[in-house]
């Protein structure tokens, strides 16, 4: 098995273990609409990443082989046995909460290839289940039984988390108004936007479990990861194609969200607002798009974005050297490269 099929194996084996623990913590209760638009882009897909990691974590700082052990009743350093598997499941519950919101805001139609909650339902129903997401990430994280001082400390953790991604997601909109940006500025903005919650999924597991000398690691191995993902995904909206992608191909660049790819190509004089024609992403057409990816390939903007994503990657893996040389430990590894390898 290559390392590449090593890091799809244990992706889809932490998948099927948190889509089936979803089931468990969050169930359809009443109101019924409530809580199936709740679970509606929890049911629809997605690779699970951020809880692999969580998983990951955990297997690496306790030398534990993937699938020899209960996720639900995992060995920690004090001895007691801690449900990790809530705690995935909350980090990919916060996931899907910030999803349905940025839709809402973003007034996108769709999500991994389903329409959107808020098309599929209405407007109020979707932030309704955003917000019963939200509360129910801490509920799920309460369920862990970690001692009563390392829960608060992993409940603290989410709660930064979330006020973080709120900070990003504030930066992101007031940055589409500005006509320039640096790309400190982006790579602050994504931080909070996107990759504090690869640092918490990663740093979690040493919280709960009793490592408090691998919390700081991975929490910076989670930051750098987290940004080199949010690159990639920048990178992919421009080049997957769009039945792929799941939503149009080029959206982020009509709808003039600021990426790392259009700070570039501005230093180089590209006029980022002239590249496509088009003003509205149901009118932008595929040959737009591609005419508008050869000059950003020929500003080298496109490869200024990967090779920015690759020293990120770089620096993270990195911050693992801290922990026990075992084969968790090389996934999480290769999971790093993967985030900028994937091609959707």
């Amino acid at each position: 098995m290559t390392r590449q099929q090593a890091v799809e194996a244990a992706i889809r084996d932490c998948r099927e273990r948190v889509n089936e623990a979803i089931q468990e913590d969050l169930p359809i209760n009443r109101p019924e609409r409530l809580y199936e638009a709740s679970r509606y882009l929890l049911e629809a897909g997605g690779k699970r990443l951020r809880p692999t990691i969580l998983l990951l974590a955990a297997e690496a700082l306790e030398g534990v082989s993937p699938g020899e052990e209960a996720y639900r009743s995992f060995p920690s350093r004090t001895g007691d046995p801690v449900d990790v598997l809530a705690a995935a499941v909350s980090v990919e519950i916060i996931q899907s909460f910030t999803l349905i919101h940025d839709d809402i805001m973003d007034d996108d139609d769709v999500r991994r290839g389903v329409p959107a909650v808020h098309r599929e339902y209405d407007l109020s129903t979707a932030i309704l289940a955003g917000d019963t997401l939200y509360s129910k990430a801490f509920e799920n994280m309460l369920e862990t039984g970690t001692p009563p001082d390392r829960s608060v400390r992993a409940l603290s953790e989410l709660a930064t988390t979330c006020t973080e991604i709120c900070e990003g997601q504030s930066l992101d909109i007031d940055f589409e108004g500005r006509e320039a940006i640096t790309p400190d500025e982006y790579l602050e903005m994504v931080e909070l936007k996107t990759a504090v919650l690869y640092a918490a999924s990663a740093s979690i597991p040493a919280v709960i479990l009793g490592y408090d000398d691998a919390v700081d690691p991975l929490h910076s191995y989670g930051l750098d990861v987290g940004r080199a993902f949010q690159i990639q995904d920048d990178l992919l909206d421009l080049t997957t194609p769009t039945e792929k992608l799941g939503k149009q191909r080029g959206s982020d660049l009509v709808e003039g969200k600021q990426t790392l790819i259009t700070v570039h190509a501005r230093d180089q004089g590209v006029d980022v607002e002239g590249l496509v024609p088009s003003d509205s992403v149901e009118a932008v057409t595929e040959r737009e798009i591609d005419e508008a990816l050869a000059r950003l390939e020929d500003a080298g903007s496109i490869q200024y974005a990967r090779r920015t994503a690759q020293e990120l990657v770089e620096s993270g893996k990195h911050h693992l050297q801290t922990l026990p040389d075992n084969e968790a430990h090389a996934l999480l590894a290769d999971i790093a490269d993967y985030l900028i390898e994937r091609e959707y």
